[in-house]
């Protein structure tokens, strides 16, 4: 057992009436591949209770402190219901995927119930050619991307025979916290809480002028660099451009309302751009993004003279915790180990290739910063505010955020994923688009994409109320990589250039 970060429970914090703070993905499946010719709810219950000692975020649940005056705690639970957390659906006919996301952005839409262990699955049939889906959610407190990739793999099978897996080794009894425990270590929180504060102040400030909001505060570098200096770092820091959002019709208080959008391109295609200029694979992605944001703002007339500001997620660990205990590592694999890039997106670039390459030098700008940052400033600025308040606070300051004008104008995440076919239950996975979070603070819209058999998997979630037709930005994703295919005409690339590496994608 163990207590939430500040940033696990800044995800809990921020959820209201009108925000809910899951990630999620959709896996797209052809039970043809399966023994008996089709996935059931049944099977998908067989292989979670074989398999649920391998994925620890998904029978953890919260142990809350009295009144709210502390983090909670995560608590093991050795008796998960998984019939309340599986369901089955059947979608209307034709089944396709505008049926398919209308009926995940209502789910998605819903936020978890916080007795039990934060997540759900969703099995959904009636899919056309056959196929079906999987719809699967789980609070952001308790997973990042490296996480939920790894909960992906524990139930997915390289072929369509189902490995062995070892049985879970015996539960060992775990005391639930009483009253009084969790007081008490409250009470020592708060004596502590001034002194954690400046240490976190201390690390935020070396990093003012990448931090949205703050970095435009005027001499927010000079500020940061002195910071610096005075934390014994005297390395000049890289220039950071513009960090300054401007209004869009995305940007604002949302609704409870979500709308989903789904669409894929080749992994092939953006190789092949990424090889000709000479960059790497991520920086095609972002330019993707880039250019579909542009033309949906100079459809709706509302195209700003600056470049929007993405926040991009970055994974601060790579693999499963190796080591110790069984429960040791399950411990330290619950919760988020991320930090963010914050860089503009050239939309304001109207030549397809000069924009390609102001995206490629600001994420190249973003990381040389992200290099020498302490990469903490995210659980920083969380861990300056108590937890009874900021569980108050939260909701009110991200929607005043939204009213002021944000930080940033949306969240853009990149997961690399397997590059072979894997399998559920003997069912193949045809593709696998995941599904981030939209707040009032970071945007009514986010776009996250992951990397799978030789596809690149996009889902769009937006508010609508921010953005009502969420479907265009799969047309405009589209015309965005066939523009940028026709630059392979004029632009024969360097064959010196080295091939670019999947691996390069920022995971979220």
């Amino acid at each position: 057992m163990r207590q939430l970060t500040a940033l696990d429970a800044q995800f809990l914090s921020v959820e209201s009436a009108t925000t809910a703070t899951h990630v999620a993905g959709i896996a797209i499946l052809d039970p043809s591949t399966s023994p008996s010719g089709a996935l059931t709810r049944e099977a998908l219950l067989a292989l979670l209770r074989e398999r649920l000692h391998l994925a620890p975020p998904l029978r953890m649940r919260l142990a809350d402190v009295p009144f709210g005056l502390d983090r909670p705690y995560w608590l093991d639970d050795p008796d998960v219901d998984l019939d309340a957390h599986v369901h089955e659906t059947t979608l209307p006919a034709p089944g396709g995927e505008r049926e398919l996301a209308a009926y995940v952005a209502s789910v998605h839409a819903r936020r978890l119930d916080r007795r039990r262990p934060l997540w759900e699955a969703h099995l959904i049939h009636g899919l056309e050619g056959g196929r079906c889906a999987l719809y699967t959610k789980v609070h952001h407190c308790a997973i990042d991307g490296v996480s939920g990739s790894e909960i992906l793999t524990a139930l997915l099978d390289p072929s369509p025979q189902p490995r062995l897996v070892e049985a879970p080794p015996p539960s060992a009894s775990q005391q639930v916290p009483g009253t009084l425990a969790m007081l008490a270590g409250a009470l020592t929180r708060s004596i502590v809480q001034p002194v954690e504060t400046l240490c976190s102040l201390a690390r935020a400030a070396a990093d003012l002028d990448a931090i949205p909001v703050v970095a435009a505060l005027p001499d927010a570098r000079r500020l940061a660099q002195a910071a610096r200096v005075i934390a014994g770092d005297a390395r000049p820091l890289p220039a950071t451009p513009p960090l300054v959002a401007p209004r869009t019709p995305f940007n604002g208080p949302i609704s409870g309302e979500r709308e989903v959008a789904l669409c894929s391109v080749p992994l092939a295609e953006v190789r092949r751009v990424s090889r000709a200029f000479g960059m790497g694979p991520n920086d095609v992605v972002m330019t993707l993004c880039a250019s579909a944001l542009r033309s949906w703002l100079l459809a709706h007339d509302a195209l700003p003279d600056r470049p929007l500001v993405a926040a991009v997620p970055v994974a601060l660990r790579s693999r499963r915790p190796a080591g110790a205990g069984e429960r040791s590592r399950d411990a330290a694999w619950v919760g988020n180990r991320i930090s963010a890039m914050i860089t503009p997106l050239a939309t304001d670039v109207a030549s397809p290739e000069e924009r390609l390459a102001a995206v490629r030098s600001a994420l190249a700008a973003a990381k040389r910063r992200f290099a020498l940052s302490h990469r903490t400033w995210l659980d920083d600025v969380c861990a300056m505010v108590p937890n009874a308040f900021a569980a108050l606070a939260a909701p009110v300051v991200f929607r005043l955020a939204g009213v002021a004008g944000a930080g940033v104008n949306l969240i853009v995440s990149n997961v690399p994923g397997p590059r072979l076919p894997l399998y559920l239950c003997g069912a193949r996975m045809l593709a696998y688009h995941p599904l981030s979070v939209v707040t009032d603070a970071t945007g009514g819209i986010s776009i996250t994409c992951a990397s799978y058999d030789e596809r690149l998997d996009f889902g769009v979630v937006a508010c609508p109320a921010r953005l009502p037709d969420v479907r265009s930005m799969i047309g405009h994703l589209r015309e965005a990589m066939d523009e940028l295919l026709a630059l392979l005409d004029d632009s024969p690339g360097d064959p010196a250039v080295r091939p670019p590496d999947d691996r390069e994608m920022l995971p979220a």
